[in-house]
């Protein structure tokens, strides 16, 4: 390897944070060729895990790598979210410290690459790609060991779990962590109701947080978030609730703090 080649992968490793995926179409980009970056791997520098997408030789990545990958390097909105960064923000009812599951959320459209797809996380990956909120409203950095990746803030994160209910997400669930979000900002919370296009989300949303009894909701403007027309039957055979026009589990409209 020339002395120049040399001085170009010091100064890759030097910024390339370990436990990291670095794609191959993002270092053509910044003047790693086709033939450069197959000299690396052949001198065991960097090590394939997938078309278009390389590791340190010998590294251990997790997905959170993998994300900081599609973030930085792919410009995408693709996030963990729901229950996954409840857990990671301290907010659900256990901690994945080494999760076995997690969700991820993308905008609509967004497709995890197949090197991603077919890669063995340790993990298994439950994606969702949806516009019911704007890709980069909510996001929050959130520091993995020497990098950080973009996961949903609280508020967010909620609003993905209720988005998943009732097929993905279990309602009773969702009030039980609700009912642990008593410092959201109200300005964030109505930013993400007034731009939020799931009618669902929004009559869930402040109905479980009316349920729970928590007071940033007497700072919402009501009249300002869409609420649309309408009945919605979340479930057969449940409780029908005239306020927000929704109809829910049993257990839930039973349920008290």
């Amino acid at each position: 390897m020339s002395t120049v080649e040399q001085t170009k992968i010091n100064q890759l490793l030097a910024t390339m944070p370990p436990g990291t995926v670095v794609l191959s179409s993002w270092l053509a980009r910044q003047g790693y060729s086709v033939d450069l970056q197959k000299r690396y791997r052949k001198s065991r520098w960097l090590e394939s895990i997938g078309d278009g997408a390389m590791v340190r030789t010998g590294e251990s990545v997790d997905y959170s790598g993998a994300l900081y990958a599609l973030q930085k390097q792919a410009g995408l909105y693709v996030h963990a979210g729901g229950r996954t960064a409840l857990s990671l923000l301290g907010k659900a009812h256990y901690l994945q410290l080494a999760p076995a599951w997690a969700v991820l959320f993308g905008g609509k459209g967004e497709v995890l690459p197949k090197w991603f797809r077919n890669h063995d996380w340790k993990t298994a990956i439950e994606y969702h790609a949806t516009s019911f909120l704007p890709g980069d409203l909510g996001l929050e950095d959130f520091e993995v060991k020497n990098f950080s990746i973009k996961i949903s803030s609280v508020a967010r994160a909620m609003m993905e779990c209720l988005y998943l209910a009732p097929q993905k997400q279990e309602l009773l669930e969702c009030l039980e962590l609700m009912e642990g979000l008593n410092n959201l900002r109200p300005a964030l919370v109505q930013q993400l109701l007034e731009q939020c296009a799931s009618i669902k989300v929004k009559r869930l949303f402040l109905y479980l947080a009316e349920k729970a009894g928590h007071e940033w909701l007497q700072h919402l403007d009501l009249q300002k978030i869409d609420l649309g027309k309408g009945k919605r039957s979340l479930v057969k055979n449940g409780i029908y609730v005239p306020k927000y026009q929704i109809t829910v589990p049993k257990e839930l409209a039973s349920h008290d703090r």
